[in-house]
């Protein structure tokens, strides 16, 4: 009789090497209730041999397990996890026909992607707050459900979510289609999840609306963003937003403008920044600066054109792979030319266009190339991200023995 006795337990081991004995079935949140109150009220989540795991997960197998509490590093991730789905909770309650896709932790914070025909405003996201204050509140509780493929697929398109549809039919065969309920409301999702949205601290501050594809592909639909921030705690909160309300003071977008250093037109087209004089001052100087380490450390200048034969960029290999990533070609006397996103081939032909001896070796070219990249009308931001820009490119030409001294010469 002893060994079904035996089967039917599950023999767990803890960080500190102790080893407990459980009836199968036993969950961890129950675990830790049986360690103590205090770990009980502290757990978020478990760690199951090294995976992550539901509080209210049953154990069927013999395992290590580690109790997750919010002074864990994974904390702040976990957090922002459960906080997406109280976002996409509180937007659904208050915008019925929103159809939800995806909302992952990011650093510093959550966000989730909305379908909805009417856009969201700046003035909906106190009221969104509001309500997701209230789920919080509430305390609902959280249960997984693990379902056959079809039937999820089924389920989401009567529920008008094609997008989460979509997800499930383009997951891999053998993955677990796990759905999470937090009271009456559920989403498709890996987890794991708190036990309950009371576990989830009550700091957090939706911060921004953006524009965003599905798939992140400017070719299929365009959706809706909330981004958001949450924390442990209100002092990591407010912390947070004071550092966020310094940066802004010190955004460059906000001192190119009352600086008058450069601008945007929408004559000229989003992402191509013009240089006003105040600007090209410091621009200048930064270049001289650079003329000066380069002359210093070897290396010659070269200026090379903004546009060039299709025919080029095949042959660098360039094309097809980054054809996204440029712009579309211009017809001139019957054949393609390409402005250039990159100077590579451009330096590789000025090497090319004379003899070397090994012994001229190293050769070290540069270059201050204007460059073209079609980004995502989204992706833009200021100076940090646009589609027309100057880039202090080099390339170093050496022999084989050289190519170890001249790594260390660019990274010293």
């Amino acid at each position: 009789m002893s060994a079904p006795a035996a089967a039917a337990n599950v023999h767990v081991t803890l960080p500190d090497g102790k080893a407990l004995t459980f009836p199968a079935g036993t969950t961890p949140g129950e675990i830790a209730a049986s360690i103590g109150p205090g770990l009980a009220k502290a757990a978020l989540i478990a760690e199951v041999d090294g995976k992550e795991w539901d509080l209210f997960r049953p154990l069927e197998s013999d395992a290590q397990l580690r109790i997750v509490t919010k002074k864990d590093p994974e904390a702040l991730e976990l957090i922002r996890h459960d906080m997406a789905h109280v976002l996409a909770m509180a937007v659904q309650a208050l915008y019925p026909g929103t159809q939800v896709t995806i909302g992952p932790a990011i650093e510093d914070g959550f966000y989730y992607d909305f379908a909805r025909d009417e856009p969201f405003t700046p003035e909906d996201l106190p009221k969104i707050e509001a309500k997701m204050h209230e789920i919080i509140k509430a305390d609902l509780p959280t249960r997984r459900e693990v379902w056959p493929r079809d039937r999820a697929i089924e389920h989401f398109e009567q529920m008008g979510e094609r997008y989460k549809a979509q997800l499930i039919r383009d997951l891999p065969a053998d993955e677990p289609i796990s759905l999470y309920w937090h009271g009456d409301w559920h989403d498709l999702c890996r987890g794991p999840h708190f036990a309950s949205t009371g576990k989830i601290p009550d700091a957090f501050k939706l911060t921004k609306i953006a524009g965003a594809y599905w798939r992140g592909d400017a070719k299929n639909a365009q959706l809706q963003r909330i981004y958001g921030t949450a924390w442990r705690d209100q002092k990591e909160l407010d912390a947070y937003l004071l550092k966020l309300e310094e940066q802004e003071k010190r955004d460059h977008r906000k001192l190119g403008r009352e600086l008058e250093l450069f601008t945007f037109s929408p004559d000229v087209g989003a992402g191509l920044p013009l240089w006003m004089p105040n600007g090209m001052v410091i621009r200048q100087e930064l270049e001289f600066l650079a003329l000066q380490e380069e002359r210093r450390d070897g290396y010659r200048r070269v200026a090379t054109p903004h546009i060039t034969k299709e025919s080029l960029f095949y042959r660098s290999r360039h094309l097809p792979y980054y054809n996204d990533g440029m712009y579309s070609p211009l017809d001139i006397d019957g054949e393609n030319y390409y402005l250039r996103p990159m100077n590579c081939p451009f330096h590789h032909l000025v090497y090319g266009a004379t003899r070397h001896s090994y012994r001229e070796l190293p050769l070290r070219l540069a270059e201050y190339g204007q460059d073209y990249r079609y980004e995502a009308s989204g992706g833009l931001s200021g100076l940090m991200r646009v589609r027309g820009f100057c880039m202090n490119d080099a390339h170093i030409y050496c022999r084989y023995d050289q190519a170890k001294d001249e790594f260390i010469r660019v990274m010293r």
